[in-house]
């Protein structure tokens, strides 16, 4: 994916904390879960076959995420402060925030991806993103989002219409796996 990445001209790298249980852990992708899996392989016209067996586990956040970045036609590159799933001792079906140990770690794998591809900007989603954007890109555009969970879809989605002049978000459509 980074290799197809690299061949665009990247409008910006969404950048949240770390992967959840739900959605990255099974997925290794930021904001997919293995119901948007297929759109993130399309985006980047890659085959990305689907790492983990059983149905599908939908995720809240990928899927207001993928509903947004569906109608999002610039390129954009999904990723974390750290980029793999933190989660209790002996229980990965946790979250836990990551410790500053992997945030140092994280911060260096983003730093190198931020020279890699090159973003015009980072959109920080979270406060935890914004805080370390603004320390890798301080000569860059970093815009601050509300992260979607936790009651923040509505401004999430209304902040990135703006961001990207799409017309309002849609409300009452928002689909975690249904096809009908």
């Amino acid at each position: 994916m980074l290799e197809a990445a690299c061949e665009y001209d990247i409008d910006s790298i969404w950048i949240g904390r770390d992967l959840g249980y739900r959605g990255g852990r099974r997925t290794g992708l930021a904001f997919t879960d293995d119901v948007h899996l297929d759109a993130h392989s399309a985006r980047w016209g890659i085959p990305v076959p689907r790492p983990t067996k059983g149905g599908a586990v939908a995720e809240r956040t990928a899927a207001i995420v993928w509903d947004i970045l569906s109608r999002v036609k610039d390129p954009v590159f999904l990723w974390n402060v750290f980029p793999l799933h933190p989660h209790e001792p002996d229980n990965p079906f946790t979250n836990r925030p990551h410790n500053p140990l992997e945030r140092k770690a994280g911060e260096e794998f983003l730093s190198q991806l931020i020279s890699l591809l090159r973003p015009r900007r980072l959109i920080a989603i979270g406060s935890d993103a914004t805080l370390t954007a603004n320390r890798l890109f301080e000569h860059g555009k970093v815009v601050k989002v509300r992260h979607p969970s936790y009651g923040g879809q509505t401004q999430f989605l209304a902040q990135v219409a703006d961001l990207y002049e799409l017309c309002e978000p849609r409300q009452g459509r928002l689909s975690l796996g249904d096809s009908g």
